[in-house]
């Protein structure tokens, strides 16, 4: 079962050599983990291989993504067949109340607003005692209590559990995000056809190409002795600072993100990137995995990069309109100024910038936080699609 696993990885084009894929069987042969009937253990999870083999097989954390996605298509559907799993408590994870409620009825339950949202959420932990499943009240799963998940209110705070109808204004767990794998293979060249539309040719470096036209008018001067003359590559010399969200209901559009991603690193020599969850606040980060730990103020961001930058958001500007407009909005932590403060910051000190949102156009009417970042952009958002990429570009180049 290991050898398929080990060309799984290779066909994702995983740098995983023989040597360590034979480190990997030797720590299962000395029991690093698997049964442990001898000490009296119940057996190992899969999850103990998963964290042992990302361990040893995964030299860098840009590669963290393939591996994950490579590990969960190959074991798909093992857990189910096998006693490998550690016990769960079931009750707290099934919705066993799963309500579908029509839109007259979805519409009929009022937001609270903010304040006192956060205020009842107090109370609600202060009195509560024990799981509630169901409801309008209680914090549980299933109802339309705006505390909790698995149920529907359109101001809730969601509070364990995965989200569903993606208008909660704070999630109380910290979700592990994935940075972009900038190594990712087009399907098409068309994302890059459409991002050299945004180019500034200039010759730097070595001389590494030929430069015909100079050997032959050399060669002819020197009587027909070969003169062979060189020049610098040419290299786009635009220089792109590229915000890109990640998490939450921008999962959806990984891949084409990742297409974009690649696109940029290939076309741009000067380019920079960072991350930022929903909107842009005082810090982004270059590592997901270390985004608390590693943080680069936006303030600095600003100061650091001049107007030579063109600056692009990445981003489905699908969130909650608190996170856009209220102090503390943020899901993840107490911001103090609001996002569009730092966003009308960003476009003030990048005269050329614009946002290119995934979301397909057509829903862009129906969501109001789009609308509220489009007119913070000025009208500067584009779809990602071949024919919006290329008028980006357009607009960043003039």
């Amino acid at each position: 079962m290991l050898i398929d696993f080990f060309y799984t990885l290779r066909a994702a084009k995983l740098p995983v050599s023989v040597k360590e894929f034979l480190a990997l069987l030797e720590a299962l042969q000395v029991g690093v983990v698997g049964p442990k009937s001898e000490l009296g253990g119940d057996g190992w999870s899969l999850d103990d291989f998963y964290y042992l083999a990302r361990t040893i097989l995964v030299k860098d954390e840009k590669h963290f993504d393939k591996f994950d996605r490579a590990f969960a298509a190959y074991f798909k559907g093992v857990e189910m067949l096998t006693d490998l799993t550690q016990e769960i408590p079931q009750d707290w994870l099934r919705k066993l109340l799963e309500r579908e409620l029509s839109p007259e009825e979805k519409a009929a339950i009022e937001a609270m607003g903010w304040d006192e949202l956060m205020e009842t959420l107090k109370k609600r932990l202060e009195e509560q005692k024990e799981r509630h499943q169901g409801g309008n009240k209680w914090i549980g799963t299933g109802g339309t209590s705006p505390f909790g998940h698995g149920g529907y209110n359109p101001a809730g705070i969601r509070i364990g559990g995965a989200g569903k109808n993606r208008s909660a204004v704070k999630v109380w767990e910290q979700r592990a995000y994935r940075d972009y794998d900038d190594t990712q293979e087009l399907g098409t060249r068309n994302i890059k056809v459409a991002l050299r539309r945004l180019r500034k040719f200039a010759r730097q470096g070595g001389e590494l190409e030929l430069d015909l036209p100079d050997t032959i008018r050399s060669t002819a001067a020197n009587a027909g002795w070969l003169d062979i003359k060189m020049v610098p590559e040419r290299h786009n010399n635009v220089k792109v600072l590229l915000l890109m969200d990640v998490g939450g209901t921008m999962d959806d559009h990984i891949q084409r993100v990742e297409e974009l991603f690649s696109a940029a690193k290939a076309e741009f020599k000067h380019l920079e990137f960072y991350y930022f969850h929903n909107c842009v606040y005082d810090f982004v980060w270059k590592n997901n995995h270390r985004r608390f730990a590693e943080k680069f103020d936006t303030w600095d961001i600003i100061r650091k990069y001049n107007q030579d930058y063109k600056l692009i958001f990445v981003g489905d500007a699908t969130m909650s309109p608190y996170e856009i407009l209220q102090p503390g909005g943020s899901v993840e932590y107490m911001n103090e100024e609001p996002g569009a403060v730092w966003l009308q910051r960003l476009t003030e000190a990048f005269a050329q910038h614009a946002w290119i949102n995934p979301e397909p156009q057509g829903v862009w009417q129906y969501r109001q936080s789009i609308d509220i970042i489009h007119q913070l952009m000025g009208g500067k958002m584009y779809p990602l699609t071949v024919q919006g990429l290329e008028q980006c570009m357009r607009q960043l180049s003039k």
